[in-house]
């Protein structure tokens, strides 16, 4: 299995069922991938303010979307 960074992805990406068993192995890759130089962009404190309004809606059109694909499939 081959976790991508977001960096990596070149197009959209398709709905993937996965067992229990390639479940735990994704996190388990995940966490391994997951290094203290991404913890740090979660950490650094930010100038700009963010509209948690505009935050939340695009996360729902997102959502809206994947649930549409989801359904067409």
């Amino acid at each position: 299995m081959k976790l991508l960074r977001p960096e990596e992805v070149t197009g959209p990406l398709s709905y993937v069922e996965l067992t229990p068993d390639e479940l735990t192995e994704a996190y388990r890759l995940a966490r391994e991938a997951f290094s203290a130089a991404d913890l740090q962009k979660y950490t650094e404190t930010f100038e700009d303010d963010v509209d948690a309004e505009e935050v939340l809606r695009e996360m729902e059109e997102r959502q809206a979307q994947f649930d549409a694909e989801r359904e067409a499939k």
